[in-house]
């Protein structure tokens, strides 16, 4: 087995190696003055089971060509299996069309991971599990939910919470982690009763009193979720905490999510902290690592994957 990653996570590969047991294979990955990539494997792996470990997060595109560009070299390399690793899933919130002449992207990045010539890929909570079909080689879709749940039980007293899903897509989400922990369900609706009019939150479950565990996939500007905290405590809610899986956190996220009235947001590491979030008083961090890991030695041995979760 040999273990290569891209400039996109490079301490998230680090960390799995280390579980592993497994040095990162030498390989260049660096861009020339026109900022083109260039990949160079410096070490045989002829015949091997190789897996590349890069989640497509901002700069989105850059890492995704990365991604393409490794997976090419190794093939040409004459790798036997090439797994593309991918903790974060760019694209993957453009799953179909929402209006007339607009593109399914999530579709046309797995032709090209495809054509590159990947084996199988290995992700972590798709935000459409039905992208799994748009492969046409085999696909685990892995769960961050064992992992917050061992947190949630290290911090919360877990009879006195109430896992909350910030609208009503992420229902079958929260309530997969609210059944780990034996917690009752809440949904925050939201909904624009009129054009130019603010939306209205409509909580349905009863908060009051509760302290709530809002559990989505990614965070991207935080709006929704710094809506949903508010219209919780509006109704009661003892404290509002968050667990996301992926933490885009784009543009003024960090700050958004700081001012708010959140006692803190968790996210796990599939798409590397930057400085702001490091720093940031009410976010944390917790690893992926040991489960992602995991699952790369049970795809190497031919082991289920799925047992992990059940």
């Amino acid at each position: 087995m040999k273990l290569v990653s891209g400039n996109a996570n490079r301490p998230l590969a680090e960390a799995i190696a280390a579980y592993l047991q497994v040095p990162l294979t030498k390989c260049l990955v660096r861009r020339f003055a026109d900022m083109e990539i260039f990949v160079e494997i410096q070490e045989n792996v002829r015949g091997e089971d190789v897996f590349v470990i890069q989640p497509t997060s901002f700069p989105t595109n850059d890492h995704l060509m990365e991604l393409l560009i490794l997976i090419d070299a190794l093939r040409r390399a004459s790798a036997r299996r090439i797994t593309a690793v991918m903790p974060y899933f760019g694209y993957a919130r453009q799953d179909r069309k929402p209006g007339p002449r607009t593109p399914i992207s999530a579709k046309l990045v797995a032709n090209l991971i495809e054509r590159a010539g990947a084996d199988r890929v290995l992700t972590l909570d798709l935000h459409a599990g039905q992208i799994q079909g748009f492969f046409d080689i085999p696909t685990d879709n892995l769960y961050a939910a064992p992992v917050m749940v061992k947190d949630i039980e290290k911090h919360y007293d877990t009879d006195k919470i109430m896992v909350v899903s910030p609208d009503v897509g992420g229902v079958v989400r929260a309530r997969a982690l609210a059944k780990r922990i034996g917690a009752p369900l809440a949904i925050v609706d939201k909904r624009r009763e009129r054009p130019g009019e603010s939306e209205v939150m409509n909580i349905i479950g009863e908060v009051e009193g509760q302290t709530c565990i809002l559990v989505d996939d990614i965070v991207d500007s935080g709006g929704t979720l710094c809506n949903a905290a508010e219209a919780l405590l509006e109704r009661g809610a003892k404290e509002v905490s968050a667990y996301i899986t992926h933490g885009v956190l784009s543009g003024g996220a960090v700050a958004r999510i700081t001012a708010s009235p959140l006692k803190e947001l968790v996210i796990t590491d599939s798409i590397q902290p930057t400085e702001a979030v490091r720093v940031a008083r009410n976010i944390r961090t917790i690893s992926i690592a040991e489960l992602m890991g995991e699952a790369v030695a049970r795809t190497a041995r031919e082991e289920s994957v799925s047992s992990l979760f059940y």
